[in-house]
């Protein structure tokens, strides 16, 4: 079962765990935009309590990843109310139809890297028993997920495992800064855009890793990371703004300028964001394997298609597209049990 399935990640990871053999129940407020891929899907808020326990009845999963989330820091500040009312009264809702309806999967919680908030240089990469200090109510939501889900586990031996994920990109994704270079990029390609990338700050650096390494992490930890237990998981390499613009100019059909202008400035930027793998490698046989120019390339024909009108929105042969991205460019290696 997953929740949040209409979103980036669920969407790829539903496809993963069909592949796997897996039988999938997608819930989330919102049909997925590009079709679904996996078996069932229905529409349900994690705040609905009656209609989660039912769910879940019927179904019984023997796993659940918890994804749905208000993800957005910038909305987080316009919206703080329902921000925290969606991830943590969702997750006490998810947690408590449990304990009604008596099953119990192992349930993978997706936690965040801005639980941590700004981290010293000499603390970097970061790890789980670093102090958490978030800088917006999103990063609040995340740390009282987190939170939560450890003290089921602590109170009701209900088997958690708490993932913190750092920054994620892909085909596919909106609204962050790959995407939305990416996007300027084609734009500028196709005569939309003037020759002018209009950017923010240029210095802050983030792990970065492809959503299609993600999601092999996430279903690897269902099996082998330790109920009750926090892991950091992300890119390997870190990269700044200018040299993620960098990559896309080298592989971008057009030349742009640079042109940073104040009000792309965000007020609740963290300098640099890199978590600490180790922790989880010591449970998982798994390495990111997918480099930031390939994801880049592949975010660039996404947009290219996309603004260009080929495939329809919502089109089962976009979804389809979309999601064999890895399989055909990038031949990624299946993660194996008992690593």
């Amino acid at each position: 079962m997953i929740t949040g399935a209409a979103g980036f990640i669920g969407g790829f990871f539903a496809k993963h765990c069909a592949d796997a053999g897996s039988q999938v129940l997608g819930i989330d407020i919102v049909e997925p935009q590009d079709g679904w891929t996996a078996n069932e899907f229905e529409l349900c808020d994690v705040r609905d309590s009656a209609r989660l326990s039912s769910l879940i009845s019927k179904f019984r999963p023997q796993r659940i990843f918890h994804l749905a989330a208000q993800s957005q820091p910038l909305v987080s500040l316009k919206q703080p109310r329902e921000t925290i009312d969606t991830n943590v009264g969702g997750t006490v809702s998810l947690f408590d139809s449990l304990r009604t309806t008596g099953v119990m999967p192992v349930v993978v919680v997706a936690c965040s890297s801005a639980e941590y908030g700004p981290v010293a240089e000499c603390d970097s990469p970061v790890q789980e028993d670093h102090p958490l200090n978030p800088l917006h109510p999103y990063g609040v939501s995340k740390v009282a997920q987190d939170l939560l889900a450890a003290q089921y586990f602590a109170n009701y031996a209900i088997p958690t495992i708490r993932i913190r994920i750092f920054k994620t990109t892909g085909p596919g994704k909106l609204d962050e800064v790959c995407s939305d270079l990416t996007k300027r990029a084609v734009e500028i390609e196709q005569g939309i855009r003037s020759p002018a990338m209009p950017v923010g700050n240029l210095a802050s650096r983030r792990s970065i890793v492809d959503v299609r390494d993600l999601v092999q992490a996430l279903w690897a930890s269902a099996d082998h990371c330790k109920f009750g237990e926090v892991y950091n998981l992300g890119g390997d390499d870190v990269y700044s703004v200018r040299e993620v613009i960098e990559a896309i100019h080298s592989e971008a059909t057009a030349r742009f300028e640079v042109e940073q202008r104040p009000e792309l400035m965000r007020s609740c930027d963290e300098p640099v964001t890199a978590g600490d793998n180790a922790k989880f490698r010591s449970c998982c046989a798994w390495e990111p394997q997918i480099r930031l120019a390939a994801t880049l390339r592949d975010m660039l024909e996404w947009w290219r298609v996309r603004l260009a009108g080929v495939a329809v929105p919502g089109s089962r042969q976009e979804v389809a597209r979309i999601h064999n991205f890895g399989s055909q460019n990038n031949g990624i290696t299946t993660i194996t049990k008992g690593a």
